[in-house]
C-alpha cells in the first residue's frame, strides 16, 4: 500500500488555502484507489499550523486539532507516508513546505523548490528560456513608471504574480503609473511589449519513460474586445460564495487540434524550457502566439495537483492518458527516480 500524504493549504492567506483545498478535493476523488493508495491529508492554515487528517471536511468544519510544526512532523513521520503530492499554490508552499519533505528524506511529486521558486519569479525565468533559445518579448523590471523605456502598448504586471492579478495592458503613457503602482509591491512590476494577437496557448510536458512527452496544446480564447486574459478569465466565486474555475469551459478554452503548425513549433519551444529551468515529472508553459506564428514566451506555471480540472490533466486526458494513469506514472517516479527518468541531454533530445 503506498501512503500518500497530499500536502494542502497556505501559510500565506486564506484566499491561497481555499484554492488549494478546491484542487486537492478534485485530486483526492479523481485518484482515487483503496487497493493501491491510502491518503493522508496535511493541511496548513494560513497561521501555519497543521492538521494532519483523513477527510478534508475536518479541516474545512475545523473539527481537526491544529498542530505546531514539531508536532506535525512527528505524526508524519508516525504514518509512515510512501510519497508526498503538493497541492499549495503559494510560494512559501511551493519552496520551503517542498524543502521540508526533502530535509524529512521523502520524496515527492513535481518540481524542486529550486525550480518553483525560479519559475515564480517572471523576470529570472524569462532570462533563463531566452538563454536557451526561447522568443521573449522585450522587457523591463521596474518599481516605478518614470523607469520605463518601452513605449506603449505595455503589458504590466505583478513578477512575482499569479492568476493574473493586477494584470493591466497599458495604451498610453498617462496610464502607465497607476498600472505600475498596482502592480509592484516590495518586489518590481515586469513590463513587457504587448505581442499583437495572435493567438495564446498553454503547452504542457510529463517525463514518460526517460523522454519528454509534448502534451495536446490548450487554447485560451483573446479577440480584439479582450486581448489579455485577466483574473476574471480564471477565478469567480459561485452563488453559494464557493470559488470555482472559470477557464474550463468551450467559451474561455478547447483542445488545439495536433495538425495544428502551431502545435509543432509551441512544442520545441516548451521543451526548451522544461530541460532550461530543471524541472522534473511535468512542467507547463504559457506562450503567446504572434500573427507571423511564431510563440513569445510568457510565464511558466510548474505545478499540477491532478485534480481533472488541471491543465496538465486536461491535456493528458486529450491524449490519451486518464487522470488515475497520469497520477500513478508521477507517483512511480516521485518513488523511483532512477528507474523513470533520462538525464537533461536526452530530455532535449527526446
Amino acid at each position: 500500500m503506498i501512503r500518500i500524504l497530499h500536502l494542502v493549504g497556505s501559510p500565506e492567506s486564506a484566499f491561497m488555502a481555499e484554492l488549494s483545498r478546491l484542487y486537492a478535493r478534485d485530486c483526492l476523488q479523481t485518484t482515487a484507489d483503496p487497493t493501491r493508495y491510502e491518503p493522508i491529508i496535511a493541511h496548513v492554515d494560513p497561521d501555519g499550523r497543521w492538521r494532519i487528517v483523513d477527510d478534508l471536511q475536518e479541516v474545512e468544519g475545523a473539527r481537526a486539532p491544529a498542530l505546531d510544526l514539531a508536532t506535525a512532523v512527528g505524526e508524519i513521520a508516525a504514518r509512515g507516508v510512501t510519497v508526498m503530492v503538493p497541492h499549495m499554490f503559494c510560494l512559501t508552499g511551493m519552496t520551503t513546505y517542498r524543502a521540508l519533505f526533502d530535509a524529512l528524506g521523502i520524496p515527492y511529486v513535481g518540481n524542486r523548490p529550486a525550480t518553483m521558486a525560479l519559475a515564480a519569479h517572471k523576470g529570472r525565468a524569462r532570462a533563463v528560456v531566452a538563454d536557451a533559445g526561447v522568443r521573449i518579448a522585450r522587457g523591463e523590471l521596474v518599481h516605478d513608471a518614470t523607469e520605463i523605456t518601452l513605449a506603449p502598448p505595455l503589458v504590466v504586471k505583478p513578477v512575482d504574480g499569479d492568476n493574473s492579478d493586477a494584470l493591466a495592458l497599458v495604451h498610453d503613457r498617462p496610464a502607465l503609473a497607476a498600472a505600475v503602482a498596482e502592480a509592484a509591491g516590495p518586489h518590481p512590476a515586469l513590463v513587457e511589449e504587448y505581442i499583437p494577437l495572435g493567438r495564446e496557448v498553454r503547452c504542457g510536458i510529463i517525463e514518460r519513460g526517460g523522454q519528454l512527452q509534448v502534451l495536446p496544446l490548450e487554447e485560451y480564447a483573446v479577440s480584439d474586445r479582450k486581448p489579455i486574459r485577466d483574473a476574471a478569465d480564471k477565478l469567480r466565486r459561485a452563488a453559494g460564495g464557493e470559488l470555482e474555475l472559470v477557464a474550463k469551459d468551450d467559451a474561455h478554452a478547447w483542445i488545439v487540434d495536433p495538425a495544428d503548425p502551431v502545435c509543432a513549433i509551441v512544442a520545441d519551444a516548451a521543451r526548451r524550457c522544461h530541460v532550461a529551468l530543471g524541472c522534473r515529472h511535468y512542467s507547463l508553459f504559457d506562450f503567446r502566439v504572434d500573427p507571423a506564428g511564431r510563440p513569445v514566451f510568457l510565464e511558466a506555471g510548474l505545478y499540477c495537483s491532478f485534480a481533472r480540472q488541471s491543465v496538465i490533466a486536461t491535456m493528458a486526458r486529450a491524449g490519451g492518458i486518464e487522470t488515475p494513469q497520469l497520477f500513478a506514472d508521477a507517483v512511480a517516479a516521485a518513488i523511483n527516480p532512477s528507474r523513470t527518468r533520462g538525464d537533461a541531454h536526452e530530455l532535449q533530445r527526446a
